[in-house]
C-alpha cells in the first residue's frame, strides 16, 4: 500500500519567524561565500586546475563559489564508473532506492531556509520563489519515490491455462542528466532523482551559472545514502565534452531541459548511432515555450490583470512557463492594459536578499539579449512601462510592457526568458484561438472567460502541453498538474506526472510455460 502524499507547503514569510529564518539563513551562506566544489566521481573528490565561478547575478562582483570544471579525460572517467556501478545499482531492491529519496526528502525539508538562502544568492529569487522551488525539490523527491513503489512489481497481464506472465519495468543504463539554471534545484533534482530511483546511474551537468547548488544537493544525496558512483557531479563541460557524451556510444539516454537550440541540437546528436552502440537512445527534452494568457470579453477583468502581470514577471520572466503574451479581446483591451500597466508599477525590483518582488536576471549575456529585444519591441509596438535595465552593480531589467503588437510580431513569437511581456488584440473568439496557438511552442497557456461554450473551446483548442483555465500560466505543482508540453517545447515528458518514470525504463515481458 503507498501512502498518499501532498505537496510540501510553502512558507509564510509575513510571519515573522518565518521571515528570520530566511535572515538567518543569508547571514549564514554570507559567512561561507567562495566555497570550492570538486567534482564528484565514483565517491572521489577530484580537484582540477580549471574551475567555473559562480556570481551572485544581484551583485556581479561577489563569488557564491567555485566548482571544478570536468575536462574529457575525466567525463570518460565518470562513464565508466557509471557503467561498472549500474550493474550493481540496478538490483537494488525499488524499494530500497525509494527510501534513499524519501531521507533526501527529510534532509531538504528540515535544511529548507538553507537551500532557500543558496537560490536567492546564486539563482536570484526572491524569497518566496526560492521557497516555491525548494518546496518543488523536495515534493519530485518525495511523488518519484512513491511512483516507483507503484511500478516496481510492473502492470498486471493475462495469463492463458498453463502459463503464466509478467510485465515489468527495468532500468536503461547510464543517462546524461543537463540541468538549467532557472530552476537550479527543482528541475535538476526532479530529473536527476527520476533516473536514478528506477535504477539508472547519472553523469549531472548541471547549469554553469547555478552549479553550486546542485554541488550541495549531492551532498544531500550522499547523506541519503545513494551509493558512490550512482550520482556522478561533472559541472563546467565544454560544449565539445557535451557533444561527446551525449554520442558516447554507452550512454542510454538523455534529461535535457533547457533552450530550443540546444535541446534540438542534443535530439539530433543522441539519435546518431556511434560504432558499439546497441541500442536506439533515448532524449528527454524539454525546451522552452512563448506562452500566451489569453481574455476573452467576459472575463473577470481583475483576475485576468493579476493573471497576465504575476505570470509574466515572476523570478524577473525567467521561466519557460512565463505568460509573455497577453491577448486579448478587443472590447475589454483598453481597460485590462490599463490596470495590468498600474499593477505592474507597484512591482518592487532590486536585490532578492532584502525581500523584494523581482531580482535581476541571470548574467550579463541574458541582460543584453532581454534589453535587445526590448529596442526590438519598441519598434513593433508601444512601450507603456518599464523598458529600462542597469547592469552597474547587478542585472537588474524593470518588468517591461509592449502593447498593440502585431501578433506575428518577433516578441510575440521568440523567447525573451525575461521581463518583457507583448500585449495583443483580438476580434473574437476565432481570432484569439488563431493567436493563441501561433508560435512554434505549445508549452503553457491560461484561457480566462466566463462563457463556458468559450472555456470548452479552449480545452479542445488551445494546443499546450499544460493549459489553465481562470488561473496564470505559472506555478505547475507536481502530481497535481504534470509539466511538459507540446511541439518545440519537447518531448511533452510530464514531469511530476504518473507516466515520467517510465521513460527511464524498458518494459519487458516474460510468458513461462506451466
Amino acid at each position: 500500500m503507498v501512502t498518499a502524499y501532498r505537496h510540501e507547503p510553502f512558507t509564510d514569510f509575513t510571519i515573522e519567524e518565518n521571515k528570520q529564518a530566511i535572515q538567518e539563513a543569508l547571514r549564514n551562506l554570507n559567512s561561507q561565500l567562495g566555497e570550492h566544489f570538486p567534482l564528484v566521481i565514483g565517491g572521489e573528490r577530484i580537484q582540477t586546475e580549471e574551475q567555473v565561478i559562480s556570481y551572485n547575478p544581484a551583485n556581479k562582483t561577489e563569488v557564491i563559489g567555485t566548482v571544478s570544471k570536468v575536462n574529457k579525460e575525466l567525463a570518460e572517467k565518470a562513464m565508466q564508473v557509471a557503467l561498472e556501478t549500474f550493474e550493481t545499482w540496478k538490483n537494488w531492491d525499488p524499494e530500497s532506492r525509494a527510501r534513499i529519496l524519501f531521507k533526501a526528502a527529510a534532509i531538504i525539508r528540515r535544511r529548507k531556509q538553507e537551500f532557500n538562502a543558496y537560490l536567492v544568492k546564486e539563482g536570484g529569487k526572491p524569497w518566496k520563489e526560492a521557497d516555491g522551488e525548494t518546496a518543488e525539490c523536495i515534493d519530485f523527491l518525495e511523488y518519484y519515490g512513491r511512483q516507483m513503489l507503484r511500478l516496481k512489481n510492473g502492470s498486471k497481464v493475462n495469463s492463458r491455462a498453463n502459463e503464466f506472465n509478467t510485465f515489468t519495468y527495468i532500468p536503461l543504463g547510464v543517462g546524461i542528466v543537463i540541468s538549467p539554471f532557472n530552476f537550479s534545484l527543482a528541475i535538476m533534482g526532479g530529473t536527476t532523482v527520476a533516473a536514478i530511483v528506477t535504477g539508472n546511474t547519472v553523469l549531472l551537468k548541471p547549469s554553469d551559472r547555478t552549479p553550486v547548488v546542485a554541488a550541495k544537493f549531492v551532498e544531500v544525496m550522499e547523506e541519503a545514502g545513494l551509493p558512490a558512483g550512482v550520482l556522478n557531479y561533472i559541472p563546467g563541460a565544454e560544449p565539445e565534452i557535451g557533444d561527446y557524451l551525449v554520442g558516447h556510444p554507452k550512454t542510454r539516454f538523455v534529461s535535457f531541459t533547457g533552450s530550443r537550440a540546444v535541446g534540438c541540437h542534443i535530439y539530433e546528436h543522441a539519435a546518431k548511432v556511434q560504432p558499439g552502440q546497441k541500442w536506439l537512445k533515448r532524449v528527454i527534452a524539454e525546451m522552452g515555450g512563448k506562452d500566451t494568457v489569453v481574455v476573452d470579453e467576459s472575463a473577470d477583468i481583475d483576475l485576468a490583470v493579476e493573471s497576465i502581470v504575476y505570470s509574466a514577471f515572476g523570478y524577473a520572466g525567467q521561466k519557460c512557463s512565463a505568460g509573455s503574451r497577453a491577448v486579448v479581446h478587443e472590447k475589454i483591451y483598453d481597460e485590462v492594459l490599463e490596470k495590468c500597466v498600474a499593477l505592474t508599477k507597484t512591482l518592487t525590483v532590486g536585490t532578492p536578499e532584502e525581500g523584494q518582488y523581482m531580482g535581476p536576471v541571470i548574467d550579463k549575456g541574458q541582460f543584453d539579449k532581454i534589453m535587445n529585444y526590448i529596442e526590438i519591441g519598441k519598434g513593433e509596438g508601444r512601450l507603456v512601462t518599464g523598458g529600462e535595465g542597469d547592469d552597474s552593480i547587478g542585472y537588474f531589467i524593470q518588468p517591461t510592457i509592449i502593447a498593440d503588437v502585431d501578433e506575428k510580431a518577433r516578441i510575440m513569437q521568440e523567447e525573451i526568458f525575461g521581463p518583457v511581456l507583448a500585449f495583443c488584440k483580438a476580434k473574437d473568439m476565432d481570432h484569439l484561438m488563431e493567436i493563441a496557438n501561433n508560435t512554434e511552442y505549445g508549452l503553457t497557456g491560461a484561457f480566462l472567460s466566463k462563457n463556458q461554450a468559450h472555456l470548452e473551446r479552449a480545452r479542445r483548442e488551445f494546443h499546450v502541453g499544460n493549459l489553465y483555465l481562470n488561473r496564470g500560466c505559472t506555478a505547475a505543482i507536481v502530481g497535481y498538474q504534470p509539466f511538459g508540453g507540446f511541439n518545440m517545447s519537447g518531448t511533452d515528458s510530464k514531469a511530476g506526472g504518473p507516466d515520467y518514470l517510465i521513460q527511464h525504463m524498458q518494459a519487458k515481458s516474460i510468458g513461462e510455460q506451466l
